[in-house]
């Protein structure tokens, strides 16, 4: 089986760029695709400033720093993205409909022997590996945001997923520097099915008049020891996002205990999303 050592990533946001910063940092060449001229160019500058914060750190050199942008491409050209590469990874928003043009385009552009991948954090990869032609070579990758900082990559494995693609995928996790957990596919996959009831019952002791944000969030941090409370990491992951889940969850088990709490829609329809509009659960400055 051909090793992988040219990787292209669709999507060049949050989740995206900090993909091609790692990969790249660790001598893979990387492509990175996007819609427009003006999105690789930012993820780019993105994984520059991330690297200088490395390099005054002393974490790395300003010739490593050099060398890992060195190996990055950019392509507006989808096709041509991934048309000679070993991985393609997939970093769009979470909307089955968007994951899926972008898995058939990607399958009918890419070589035979390319594995194909998602960073979902929820939607089935059974169901993305199914509009292509090679579901035995589909899996998901999901990454944790910040990426060149957390450790943990979860792989799921379609119905379909061959078991030799899943060790290649383990493999490569590890010279990453990152740990491998797989599992099967299920809606929510491990982290999103024991987080996001959390995060929501959190939200529902706010809508109950239980207890304010900032009162939830110190007892989780000060009684249970997390390191940072579940509706502040709610506004970091965006709540749109974790609406976006809870509803993945709701209609994959069809189970009440996932019903996204009335407050988290309200808060999403009004545009609160957390850190990214600078009001969530916390107020934020624009920096």
């Amino acid at each position: 089986m051909k090793d992988i050592t040219h990787v292209a990533v669709v999507g060049g946001g949050t989740m995206g760029n900090g993909i091609a910063h790692v990969f790249a940092q660790n001598g893979f060449t990387v492509h990175l695709a996007e819609t427009s001229r003006e999105l690789p160019d930012k993820a780019v500058q993105t994984i520059g400033k991330n690297l200088s914060r490395m390099v005054a750190k002393e974490k790395i050199t300003d010739d490593e720093k050099a060398g890992t942008l060195d190996r990055i491409t950019t392509y507006t050209d989808l096709k041509a993205a991934v048309e000679n590469v070993d991985l393609v990874i997939e970093a769009v928003p979470e909307i089955f409909e968007l994951k899926k043009k972008i898995f058939q385009q990607i399958d009918d552009a890419a070589p035979d022997h390319t594995v194909l991948a998602t960073n979902t954090s929820s939607i089935s990869i059974t169901r993305l590996a199914a509009v292509t032609k090679r579901p035995e070579k589909c899996i998901g990758m999901h990454f944790f945001n910040p990426v060149p900082v957390m450790k943990l990559v979860e792989v799921i494995n379609g119905f379909e997923t061959e078991e030799n693609i899943t060790d290649k995928i383990v493999t490569l996790a590890d010279k990453l520097g990152k740990v491998a957990v797989p599992a099967s596919d299920s809606p929510g996959f491990i982290s999103n099915r024991v987080l996001m009831p959390m995060i929501n019952e959190a939200i529902f002791c706010v809508y109950e008049g239980v207890a304010d944000a900032e009162s939830v969030d110190k007892v989780m941090k000060l009684g249970m020891a997390h390191p940072m409370g579940p509706l502040r990491l709610a506004d970091f992951i965006g709540l749109d996002v974790c609406l976006d889940i809870l509803n993945v969850l709701y209609e994959g088990f069809k189970d009440p205990k996932y019903r996204p709490c009335p407050l988290l829609v309200k808060m999403v329809d009004a545009g609160k999303l957390g850190d990214k509009t600078g009001k969530g659960f916390f107020n934020y400055t624009s920096k």
